[in-house]
């Protein structure tokens, strides 16, 4: 009498859940294939909108501290120092006599005076801008939770889901915020029936990744270059 076996392939590992607290951000493992990609139907149907990430902008944010404040004590110490009696700085005697002498129409006053714009527009693009253009937002069918999915991992979860389609030879995906683009090479079937399959397919891939805000689908086929 023998012992019954299991089936083979009766479980799969699926993708790990975690509760997402504001702020934080969801990404998908890249090293998963769409055959193992389970995706979890939402209870709400609703549209889903979500705002996108800000970028805390630390880096632009330090330098800008660290110059104001390096500037601002400067002159400060300055000031404090003339005020004691003492002579000004002699960078800042240059500075008010060339500021006095020398005509709007110099060059450096122009170059500085371009330097000058271009770096506020620099902060105002900064301050009014959220960034983080690599990440997308999710739907967000629960208060207090935020999740975001990297437009690298979605592009391999399209581009595992376009190369299982019949007649596909190499498939690449460019994910943008708006729309996503594949370019397939078949090297058999009708180039009409791949497309065809190709926009079921992604269609329903671009579905369960469960965006606030679906990108649209461009999909160009084509035939492999011949060599020789």
């Amino acid at each position: 009498m023998t012992e019954p076996h299991e089936p083979e392939h009766l479980t799969q590992r699926l993708p790990t859940v975690r509760p997402v607290e504001e702020g934080d951000v969801l990404e998908l493992d890249q090293s998963a294939s769409s055959a193992a990609y389970d995706p979890v139907h939402t209870q709400q149907d609703g549209d889903g909108r979500a705002p996108r990430f800000w970028s805390p902008r630390r880096i632009p944010a330090a330098l800008l501290a660290l110059v104001t404040a390096a500037g601002s004590g400067l002159l400060l110490y300055d000031i404090a120092a003339v005020r004691a009696g003492h002579p000004a700085m002699r960078w800042r005697r240059t500075l008010a006599d060339e500021l006095a002498g020398r005509p709007l129409d110099d060059v450096l006053v122009r170059v500085g005076a371009a330097v000058a714009v271009l770096i506020g527009l620099w902060l105002l693009v900064l301050a009014v801008t959220p960034g983080l253009r690599a990440l997308l937002p999710m739907r967000r069918d629960r208060p207090g939770v935020r999740a975001g999915l990297d437009r690298a991992a979605a592009a391999l979860v399209l581009r595992d889901r376009a190369i299982e389609v019949s007649g596909v030879q190499s498939v690449r995906v460019r994910m943008g915020r708006r729309r996503a683009t594949v370019r397939a090479v078949s090297h058999f079937r009708e180039l009409d029936d791949v497309r065809a399959d190709l926009d079921t397919a992604l269609g329903a891939g671009i579905k369960e990744l469960g965006l606030a805000r679906a990108p649209s689908l461009s999909v160009q086929v084509r035939r492999p270059v011949k060599k020789g």
